[in-house]
């Protein structure tokens, strides 16, 4: 990425963030928002994020400041890229490493037939089922953290639309795909709804997101990187 001039920031600028793990995509938001306040002097900005990443995921996340934040609906529906690691025969609550294993299942029977077969059947519209451990909002409260109080949760199907699932590696028990999809996927409720197919069980164990739209991963700095790049300034 350019080094962008500082009343660009308040103008309106797109950035391309590689997030690291651990974090949230609103804990990018306030990073960058509190850097872009302490470098440019100022008391308020606006920034926002266009689309969830989760924690645990690395990856592009696509940041709006000042009059571009308007945009933000625009970057949400373009399609995204991701790579997904998966542990087939075992599952969790969250469908991924935030959980521990709450269920072994025989994978050996898997193979790579079944495993093209299986992803051919997902390609195209689905009705998709979101982790209960997700940012959903449920009667005005977050699903994850209603979840992890063992509160019951009800949550409601939605349309997705896969576009390409691709196996990028295959070494059971483990399995590495890569996923083209539309706004709104999960592929945590992919990695799970796919060992369920296949007569197994799975969760994911790693997840980067690689492009949104035309914007690659690429192309992205990360937020120690964005913090020299204002320093230049």
């Amino acid at each position: 990425m350019d080094l962008i001039r500082p009343e660009q920031y308040l103008e309106g600028a797109v950035l391309l963030i590689d997030k690291s793990p651990d974090w949230t995509s609103f804990d990018v938001v306030n990073k960058i928002r509190k850097l872009l306040r302490q470098v440019l002097g100022i008391q308020k900005i606006k920034v926002g994020h266009a689309g969830t990443l989760d924690p645990l995921a690395t990856g592009l996340v696509i940041i709006c400041t000042g009059k571009a934040t308007k945009q933000i609906t625009q970057y949400q529906e373009m399609e995204k890229v991701y790579i997904a690691r998966i542990k087939l025969g075992a599952t969790t609550p969250s469908f991924d490493l935030e959980t521990e294993i709450d269920g072994m299942y025989p994978w050996e029977h898997i193979t790579r037939e079944l495993v093209e077969d299986t992803l051919h059947k997902f390609i195209g519209d689905q009705d998709q089922l979101p982790p209960l451990f997700s940012a959903k909002s449920v009667d005005g409260k977050r699903a994850y953290a209603m979840a992890r109080k063992g509160k019951e949760v009800a949550l409601k199907l939605q349309q997705i639309h896969i576009h390409e699932l691709k196996i990028m590696e295959f070494m059971p028990p483990e399995l590495t795909i890569e996923v083209t999809c539309s706004k709104g996927t999960y592929i945590r409720s992919l990695a799970r709804d796919l060992g369920a197919e296949m007569g197994s069980g799975a969760h994911l164990t790693g997840l980067r997101r690689t492009r949104i739209g035309r914007y690659k991963v690429e192309e992205s700095i990360t937020i120690e990187k964005f913090r020299e790049n204002l320093e230049l300034l």
